[in-house]
């Protein structure tokens, strides 16, 4: 079902989160070029008098910079956690070469014929650097700092994967529900950003600098006010804080089902599922978004909330595959169903703890299991065809693919090749649709939500039952996709809300009605 929602009617509707998120974004841009002016222009310097220290320090700069930005986050996660301390250092670190670099190209391409004119003239090394070398460098050290602007403003979109917020939020949401609009209202504003500070530093670059010393003189302060742009959506206090994932903040069993059903109003961050475990765990987040029989639920003593007016529809796990193929392919369905009814929710559990807090690797786990069952067989030569296929950026994806892949190749005479990592739902969904993939493993509970977005009258009155959403959505994919739902495996991985066991049994919290009532009395 399209939505008809205008780009728009969505800005209007979320222009107070659309405002905060553009301010946190400018905040942490302007905070991290601010720290990196104050470090890489002395640094500039240094290696423009000290040439012996110059490649080291550009070296160092460059290795910086060439670090994906997502790798470069995540490694600063171990050492700083998650929030707005990562996010900062990752950005002025991205910041630095173009600084450091500009500043020592500036000073080193000064004529030295002035340079010599001023020592005949008397002057100090500190007076040469200040009142002749650093004047004439500074169109070259400007245009570093304008380029630094420009990368911390794109890069800064990463940072609301590790709950730092900015207009990354949207996008990322947007892209994990396929929502078009989403995705222009954090792209836009970041776009529009870069384009702004790149324009007016770009005046600045071309002013008399002799002129104009008090319009240079202000451009610490203005930084400096940019900076403070951050703390101005980021003053709570005492309040519970919520990490959800971009996927769930979009979705009606999600954080709308929440507001809507629960009246369930907190202050939420949005974070990747690969860290919010860890970070409810470390007391970051008081509350998250997760699924109920991922191994980190083990891992780090949280407890699931139930779940007492029903939001979450029943998540049971089945393949579902292109009915080309399997006609096609014959032999695929019956290989496939050699799961069905092998792992309940305990044994997937454990399968995703080994995975995502043992990290143990994926295949490993899947063959284990599979020779415990006496379900797998060397592969064969495979001269028949190949099924591609597909999973979620998440454990138990990873697992079953794995799975897939063996008992594909091991009972039939085909091969298969895994595209794993594929993102939110409707990624992996419309590379199912456009025969990227030929399958993937799917929860009958997103394929009745998102996926089909079935009225709210047909979801009130199946959603407690799990065969009858199963048969719903099975029907439905057949005629609406050509796309076939096989029998469930067995597990049923439901969204759940889950906190610290500790601070749900302190504060006697055990639905999420408890959960709700508790926030409301803040």
């Amino acid at each position: 079902m399209e939505s008809t929602e205008t780009l728009f009617d969505f800005i209007q509707q979320q222009a107070g989160k659309l405002l905060e998120q553009t301010l946190t974004h400018t905040g942490l841009t302007f905070i991290s070029v601010l720290l990196a002016v104050a470090i890489g222009v002395p640094a500039g310097i240094l290696i423009s008098r000290k040439k012996r220290l110059a490649a080291p320090v550009l070296g160092f700069a460059g290795v910086m910079q060439t670090i994906p930005s997502i790798a470069l986050l995540g490694f600063m996660i171990p050492l700083l956690g998650i929030g707005p301390k990562p996010a900062i250092v990752a950005l002025f670190l991205y910041a630095l070469l173009p600084i450091v670099r500009n500043t020592y190209t500036g000073i080193r391409g000064v004529d030295p014929n002035v340079t010599e004119a001023a020592t005949g003239m008397g002057m100090s090394r500190r007076q040469m650097l200040l009142k002749v070398q650093l004047p004439l460098a500074m169109p070259v050290i400007l245009a570093g700092i304008r380029t630094a602007t420009v990368i911390n403003v794109g890069v800064a979109t990463l940072a609301a994967y590790i709950a730092a917020g900015g207009l990354g939020e949207f996008i990322f949401g947007g892209i994990a529900l396929n929502n078009t609009n989403m995705m222009l209202a954090g792209a836009i504003p970041a776009a529009l950003l870069a384009l702004l500070f790149d324009w007016l530093l770009s005046l600045l670059q071309h002013i008399n600098i002799r002129k104009a010393r008090k319009t240079l003189y202000a451009l610490p302060v203005a930084f400096l006010l940019l900076s403070s742009f951050y703390l101005l959506p980021n003053t709570y206090s005492g309040k519970m804080l919520a990490g959800f994932t971009p996927e769930f903040m979009g979705r009606k069993d999600g954080d709308l089902g929440l507001k809507s059903v629960y009246g369930l109003h907190i202050r939420t961050l949005v974070i990747s599922d690969m860290i919010m475990y860890k970070a409810a765990y470390e007391k970051k987040l008081d509350v998250i978004s997760g699924s109920s029989t991922d191994g980190r639920v083990k891992a780090f003593d949280l407890v699931v909330l139930e779940d007492d007016k029903h939001i979450f529809p029943p998540y049971y796990a089945a393949p579902i595959v292109r009915e080309e193929t399997l006609q096609k392919y014959p032999e695929l369905e019956p290989a496939l169903n050699l799961l069905v009814g092998t792992i309940n929710d305990s044994i997937m559990t454990e399968l995703n703890y080994r995975v995502d807090y043992l990290k143990q690797n994926p295949e490993k786990v899947a063959k284990d299991f599979l020779v415990a069952k006496q379900l797998w067989k060397p592969a064969g030569k495979g001269d028949k065809g190949s099924i591609r296929i597909g999973s979620k950026i998440f454990g138990d994806g990873y697992i079953l693919a794995a799975m897939y892949k063996m008992l594909i190749e091991g009972h039939t005479g085909l091969t298969a090749v895994t595209k794993t990592g594929l993102g939110g739902t409707k990624i992996v969904f419309d590379a199912l649709v456009n025969d990227q993939i030929d399958m993937y493993p799917e929860y009958t509970g997103t394929g009745l939500l998102v996926l089909l977005q079935a009225p709210q009258q047909v979801t009130d009155s199946i959603i407690s039952d799990s065969r009858k959403v199963y048969d719903y959505v099975s029907a439905a994919f057949a005629k609406q996709y050509h796309i076939k739902w096989l029998q469930p495996i067995g597990f049923n991985n439901t969204y759940a809300l889950m906190m610290r066991r500790t601070a749900a049994q302190e504060l006697h919290i055990k639905t999420i009605s408890d959960f709700t009532k508790y926030v409301n009395q803040q």
